[in-house]
C-alpha cells in the first residue's frame, strides 16, 4: 500500500505535511482559491481541524450567501511554449477534435 498524503472530506482535498521544527501536522485545501488551512499535532487532531476548517467555510459561505467553490471544476489554464501550441492546435485539427479534446486525451493517457 502507498502513503497518501491528501486528506478527503465533502469532495474536498486536503495536503498534509509536517513541521518538525514545530512538531506539528499542517495542510491546505487544494483546489480553491480560498485559502482553508488547518494543523494538528496529531494525525487525528489534524484530521478533525481539517473536517472543522471545511465546514467552517461552507458555513460562512452559507451565512453570507456565497456559493461554496467547488475544488477542480473540471477548468484550468495553461501556459505553454507557442511553439508546442501551435503543434498541438494542428494535431488537434489534422484528427478532427478540439483542443481541448487533445489536452484531455493527453492527461487522461498521463495520470490513468
Amino acid at each position: 500500500m502507498k502513503p497518501n498524503n491528501y486528506l478527503h472530506y465533502k469532495d474536498y482535498i486536503g495536503s498534509v505535511e509536517f513541521s518538525e521544527e514545530d512538531a506539528v501536522f499542517f495542510g491546505k485545501v487544494l483546489g480553491v482559491k480560498s485559502l482553508i488551512s488547518f494543523e494538528g499535532d496529531s494525525v487525528m487532531a489534524l484530521i478533525e481541524d481539517f473536517r472543522n476548517s471545511v465546514d467552517e467555510y461552507l458555513d460562512f459561505c452559507a451565512e453570507v450567501g456565497k456559493e461554496p467553490e467547488s475544488p477542480f471544476k473540471g477548468s484550468f489554464g495553461v501556459r505553454i511554449e507557442p511553439e508546442l501550441h501551435r503543434q498541438a492546435a494542428m494535431s488537434a485539427a489534422t484528427k478532427g477534435i478540439s483542443l481541448n479534446a487533445l489536452v484531455e486525451d493527453a492527461i487522461r493517457k498521463t495520470v490513468v
